[in-house]
């Protein structure tokens, strides 16, 4: 592996380029919540309601219904330009979550709950928009600007870490000292301000795409994105079960105060190993490092399962921390090559497919792993099987495409963006790069 510059290095250089803070650092209060709204309303609801299964069915009907309206928001946001698109529907999202917050808290009939979280599907995916605003800051097809697209998606997924890792523990906090709505309304407050105070920053936007750049196939019917977004969903079954086992498995020996803390060090791992990788200048295929990366995060996910037969939740600890080191690089390449295959017209709805598909992973995961919980002779112990299992799966979805090149290119094919003519206007493409070119990522963990 070539010899690369120390990581402060790079990501100072990273955040020098005009406009880069400017938009980094309200993007990131705009994804705190992300990871606070589902502690938040658990708490809320059964603080006045005292039903966790009716808790857990709000926050499910919530995440379906982004599952449906996330990629047709993401296709408007490709067409007519962020600011245009993530101001209205900031609006709609925030009006879902107090709407909610008012109707648990004045006793409105349980029906008009499920319908107040339907207006929070249009939460926009600024995850996505701030990955696509590195694509456009480093959108030169040279080697130096594609190993900036691959450190800059390596940034965005620990961040998306910090915000699941610390996210929670705010959410729990605030509902706890404060009362129990006090956690949906200080998220709400912060994607509000935090999004308009993105939306704002346009010297950075990307133009939307022109009208032909977004016609033609879907990002859906790309070559090679069907069994990208086979292995996310999988992927998002790793983190979604591995949750419920380990609250079922602390619970389960009087520790459940403890698992938030233990859960976060699988998040801080993750973080940190996502910082390392997008340091260094890696060589190979894309498709061969994910189908890495994948093996990688396999292998490290048999370790709670092994650190859980001991019965021990302090040497459990450790090996959710290792287990989630494979877990950021796994996603930067994931969605490195989602960049590289969808249109570039495409790109926010492209991304939003990835991130859907980790959500809905991650909801069949959570049930899945409630299922093993239940029902397996071991109860939690014996249920770490089941991301186990779901780390397999993903590998051998990622081995598969590495050795099954898409469509008429092969395996070097690589996200282009587009750039505008100054004489013509339409959008033309840039020569492809020499194939050493190195590539570039996004998640929200849902409510994990």
């Amino acid at each position: 592996m070539p010899h690369s510059p120390a990581p402060r290095v790079r990501y100072r250089t990273l955040l020098a380029q005009p406009g880069a803070l400017a938009f980094t650092l309200p993007n990131l209060v705009a994804r705190l919540p992300m990871g606070m709204f589902s502690v938040a309303a658990v708490i809320m609801i059964t603080a006045h309601h005292g039903s966790y299964a009716l808790a857990g069915a709000v926050q499910a009907t919530g995440l379906l219904s982004s599952v449906v309206a996330g990629p047709l928001l993401a296709r408007q946001v490709d067409r007519r330009g962020q600011a245009r698109v993530l101001v209205p529907a900031v609006a709609v999202c925030v009006t879902g979550h107090v709407a909610l917050l008012l109707c648990v808290l004045l006793g409105a009939p349980v029906w008009s709950w499920f319908c107040c979280v339907l207006l929070t599907a249009t939460t926009p995916n600024t995850g996505g928009m701030s990955r696509a605003r590195w694509a456009h800051i480093f959108r030169e097809p040279t080697p130096e600007h594609a190993a900036a697209r691959h450190t800059a998606n390596a940034f965005e997924q620990a961040l998306d870490e910090l915000c699941f890792m610390c996210g929670p523990v705010l959410a729990a906090f605030l509902c706890t000292a404060l009362f129990p709505e006090a956690g949906t309304v200080t998220a709400a407050a912060l994607l509000l301000g935090g999004t308009l105070a993105f939306a704002a920053r346009r010297d950075t936007e990307p133009p939307p795409a022109p009208a032909r750049a977004g016609d033609g196939p879907g990002p859906l019917r790309a070559p090679g994105m069907p069994p990208l977004l086979a292995a996310f969903l999988c992927a998002g079954a790793i983190f979604g079960s591995l949750e419920v086992v380990t609250l079922a498995f602390a619970d389960a020996r009087g520790q459940q105060g403890w698992a938030g803390p233990v859960l976060a060090g699988q998040a801080a791992g993750s973080a940190a190993a996502g910082l390392l990788f997008g340091a260094l200048r890696l060589g190979g295929s894309p498709r061969g490092r994910f189908a890495a990366c994948a093996a990688a995060m396999a292998a490290l996910t048999t370790l709670p399962a092994l650190a859980a037969r001991t019965g021990s939740l302090l040497l459990l600890a450790p090996a959710l921390l290792l287990a989630g080191m494979a877990t950021a690089p796994t996603m930067v390449t994931g969605m490195s090559l989602v960049q590289r295959v969808v249109p570039p017209g495409r790109l926010n709805e492209g991304m939003t497919l990835a991130v859907t598909a980790l959500l809905g992973g991650i909801a069949l995961g959570s049930a899945g792993g409630g299922w093993a919980v239940e029902h397996l002779s071991g109860g939690a112990t014996a249920a770490y099987g089941a991301p186990a299992l779901a780390a397999l799966l993903t590998a051998a979805l990622a081995a598969a495409g590495h050795r099954r090149p898409s469509g008429r290119r092969g395996p070097s094919r690589r996200y282009r963006p587009f750039r505008k003519s100054a004489a013509t206007g339409p959008a033309s493409r840039p020569p492809e790069p020499p194939s050493s070119s190195i590539t570039a990522k996004a998640r929200s963990r849902s409510p994990r």
